[in-house]
């Protein structure tokens, strides 16, 4: 049973945390986003939900992957987990909440790398961890073009 919770804990902190920022977010998707300059290629807002239930479930499986073995690397690549997933939050604070797309482009190039890190690293553990991650990071390089196709767009004021 102990093997089980290395994979639900991760699991249920990702969703839990989209929950939190789906909560935190909400008024700005409602009175903020609709009158924003938006890339062509701005998928509807139903596919994010939908999207981010798939890539939390990933994430989570692919940290327990990592914490179920015995690597010496398993808490460097934790780290790197844990730090994706704060960046990953922050993103949705200062693009949505600050209403700010240029603090959130800053922020999602971070997490770009950490991501692309994560990847690499966790690979040297488990390739099925790494492989989990990689719509993760197809998904966040697409976020990334939409978050700088709104900067773009509609300026950077914060």
């Amino acid at each position: 049973m102990k093997k089980a919770w290395a994979y639900i804990l991760p699991t249920l902190l990702c969703f839990v945390l989209g929950g939190l920022v789906g909560w935190w977010q909400n008024d700005a998707i409602r009175e903020w986003y609709p009158h924003l300059v938006k890339p062509a290629l701005t998928p509807p807002n139903a596919a994010f939900p939908i999207a981010w239930s798939i890539i939390y479930l990933c994430m989570g499986l692919s940290a327990g992957l990592v914490l179920t073995s015995v690597s010496p690397l398993r808490r460097r690549v934790m780290a790197l987990w844990f730090a994706q997933l704060g960046f990953n939050v922050l993103w949705s604070i200062l693009f949505f909440v600050c209403r700010s797309p240029l603090l959130g482009m800053i922020d999602i190039a971070l997490l770009d790398i950490l991501v692309a890190a994560y990847i690499a690293q966790s690979g040297k553990i488990r390739a099925g961890a790494a492989w989990l991650f990689v719509p993760y990071l197809c998904w966040i390089l697409f976020a990334t073009y939409l978050n700088a196709g709104i900067l773009a767009a509609n300026g950077t004021e914060l």
